[in-house]
């Protein structure tokens, strides 16, 4: 009896996370000002000519009373430094910090992030990276009607474009999930990450904090660490809707993206316990959903209760895979979820599996 009762301790937890995170976005509700404070933008870019041609006029676009746009140029080896001296004296609200070299202890987004924030005019910082669309021209003012006080940090979401094929439809189903997972926490008042694609906090609170002293350096981090150290119930929002939306293209190489998500969830190591604790439990259950009840409905006793409680659980995941990303603004296929989240199992036993062995992590391959 006691693998059966195993069994359905694996599905009672899925189920309870399911419908905790729906509860989040069914009751979610923020406060909002009227108040439009003045915002410092910040893209680090390194060899992105390209993409700051699409970036850079969008973000002179927006639409919103004082803003500045800093690009910390990164020892770039292509025109970047050449596009952006020429822009900067074309536009009063485009800045340039430049990095020519980096002290060998400290990660390089880090430093170039940090040069950024302590060059920027303005309290509240609002990041994004180099490849990134603001769906918007209202993306300033939608984070800026989170700046309440007491509130010192705000997440947004950043969803992937949408392209055809089976690996593009599994990262925006990851990616969804992710999200649904540290908006839906933070809706609940246990914020534990941000994505530094749609991320805004105080300058004063990063100063005060020294920045990213504690995590300096670890590859990556530069968003999820400073938000998994610094966020409390009191002092983070979370800005909903399609008009706070950042875009970012997504990985077309299988193996790129497994490494982005290695470096990601190698990161994850860094959190506090208990974030690690809830985080842990819930993948680890998903996997044995698949790995052992799914075989224990056809070969074991209990065969009708595992049956309801797997059915239940899939329906809740569909469910909230529709409610979660329309409430931040966008939408998912919701008819290919059972496919994806079998894949998903396995995906994250691969990568869960190397973050466990591999302690050194690169920026690329």
């Amino acid at each position: 009896m006691t693998f059966p009762i195993i069994c359905l301790v694996i599905l009672g937890i899925q189920l309870i996370y399911l419908v905790t995170l729906l509860f989040a976005f069914r009751t979610a509700n923020n406060s909002t000002s009227k108040d439009q404070p003045p915002v410092s933008i910040i893209v680090c870019a390194h060899d992105e000519e390209e993409n700051l041609l699409e970036l850079v006029p969008l973000l002179l676009a927006q639409n919103y009373p004082e803003f500045e746009v800093i690009i910390v140029e990164d020892r770039c080896n292509d025109n970047t430094f050449d596009y952006l001296l020429q822009a900067t004296k074309e536009n009063e609200h485009l800045k340039m910090v430049r990095v020519t070299h980096k002290p060998e202890h400290i990660n390089g987004k880090k430093f170039a992030l940090t040069l950024g924030i302590k060059a920027a005019r303005y309290d509240w910082v609002l990041l994004t990276d180099a490849d990134c669309r603001p769906a918007t021209s209202q993306w300033i003012a939608s984070m800026a009607e989170r700046f309440v006080q007491p509130k010192k940090i705000v997440l947004g979401f950043s969803p992937y474009y949408k392209l055809p094929g089976l690996l593009n439809a599994f990262i925006r189903f990851e990616s969804f999930f992710t999200g649904v997972q540290f908006i839906g926490l933070a809706l609940l008042g246990r914020p534990y990450m941000g994505l530094g694609r749609n991320l805004a906090y105080r300058k004063e609170l990063f100063l005060e904090n020294k920045g990213f002293n504690s995590h300096l350096g670890i590859t990556g981090g530069d968003d999820d660490l400073f938000v998994n150290e610094h966020a409390t119930q009191e002092n983070t929002a979370v800005s909903l809707g399609s008009v706070a939306l950042v875009f970012s293209k997504p990985k077309v190489r299988l193996r790129d993206f497994f490494h982005q998500k290695f470096r990601h969830l190698s990161v994850g190591r860094n959190y506090k316990f208990s974030d690690k604790i809830i985080l842990g439990l819930f993948s680890l259950s998903w996997m044995l959903t698949w790995l052992l009840v799914l075989p224990a409905i056809f070969f074991l006793p209990w065969t009708n209760i595992f049956l309801v409680f797997f059915f239940v659980r899939l329906v809740l995941m569909v469910v909230l895979l529709h409610v979660g990303p329309r409430k931040m603004g966008t939408s998912f296929e919701t008819w290919k979820t059972p496919l994806l989240d079998f894949m998903y199992a396995f995906y994250y036993l691969v990568t869960g599996a190397k973050t466990l062995f591999v302690k050194k992590v690169k920026w690329k391959i």
